[in-house]
């Protein structure tokens, strides 16, 4: 740019004045930053805070057809930990190592949920297709007796319930402790096998636990679509009596089905239960329970509908804040 020429002192005033100029504003930025940083209100304190979380047993009984809804016995192939995993028919990662879930950080103070203790329970296990004998091995569930444990359902394109409810719990789990909840899972993927479903039962007692919850994919007939969750009737029989946990679990069942619904927009399932409601008295994970425990079947993984909402991540997040809206309802509502 030109223009008319100045007198030498008027020149060298203004460049003073533009260095003063140069130097004061690059240092009120820097400070205005950094109030904002020490305020918490400002743009680098909202970036720092803002940590969301990476972005549903009832598979068929072993030795039955597939129109049994049974979490605990079930059929399907699941991937074993020393098998070539099958790609996530959305993501095309390998099924058998489940997509992790970052642990959002907790908010000060502990959260509301801090000295309460969840268990939460994936079913089955990945590997338990490399051990069928110690799966198949009966075990007593207090009114009769059940395999250990199963492989599992899974969908047409391979990705196993197993897979799905590690992935899901470990979401749950970052959510849960965000607010202050500590979470015990039954297993992480750290077993070759099982565990067994009456060790599985026993977990909430052995933690000390406020709540349980067991989450799976169920495994019926194509046809069939949507979710429902499994209250524990009343058994008194044998080694079982949880008279003490039917009425406090069907009130999570009650949270549960809300909250998941709303969270996921998951119909209720159309094959099986009513309004979303199942109570069974044949699974030892509810008949050996000491504290309130329900199940979810978060959809049927043999139905192409619910198989490709399953086997999205985004999906799979909703999912775990549905379950975690639910538990966090129930201990802190009465």
């Amino acid at each position: 740019m030109t223009g008319p020429t100045s007198p030498a002192p008027r020149r060298s005033a203004l460049l003073r004045t533009a260095t003063a100029v140069a130097v004061v504003v690059p240092l009120c930025t820097a400070g205005w930053f950094g109030w904002q940083a020490l305020d918490g209100s400002g743009p680098a304190a909202a970036t720092a805070a803002a940590q969301p979380a990476s972005s549903p047993t009832g598979a068929t009984p072993t030795g039955t057809t597939p129109t049994d809804p049974s979490p605990e016995p079930a059929t399907g192939t699941a991937t074993g930990t020393t098998t070539s995993p099958v790609p996530d028919p959305t993501t095309g990662a390998p099924t058998g190592t489940p997509t992790p879930a970052a642990t959002p950080q907790a908010p000060a103070g502990g959260g509301d949920l801090a000295g309460r203790t969840v268990v939460l329970d994936p079913g089955h296990n990945p590997g338990n297709f490399s051990h069928p004998t110690e799966i198949n091995r009966q075990v007593d569930v207090g009114n009769g007796h059940k395999e250990c444990d199963t492989t599992g359902t899974e969908t047409n394109a391979g990705y196993t319930e197993a897979d799905y409810t590690l992935d899901v719990t470990r979401r749950a789990r970052a959510l849960l402790t965000a607010r202050g909840a500590k979470v015990v899972m039954v297993q992480d993927g750290d077993r070759p096998w099982g565990p067994c479903v009456d060790e599985r039962a026993r977990a909430g007692a052995d933690a000390h636990a406020d709540v349980a919850l067991s989450v799976h994919g169920d495994g019926a007939p194509a046809s069939g679509s949507g979710f429902h969750v499994i209250l524990p009737a009343k058994v008194v029989a044998g080694t079982a009596d949880n008279s003490a946990i039917v009425e406090p679990s069907r009130r999570l069942g009650l949270l549960l089905r809300d909250r998941f619904h709303a969270a996921t927009g998951e119909p209720y399932a159309d094959y099986i239960a009513k309004d979303g409601l199942d109570t069974r008295s044949d699974l030892g994970g509810l008949n050996l329970s000491a504290v309130p425990k329900v199940f979810i079947e978060c959809g049927n993984m043999r139905n192409s509908a619910d198989a490709r909402r399953m086997t999205d991540p985004q999906w799979r997040q909703q999912a775990a804040q549905g379950i975690a809206d639910a538990l966090g309802a129930f201990l802190t509502t009465h």
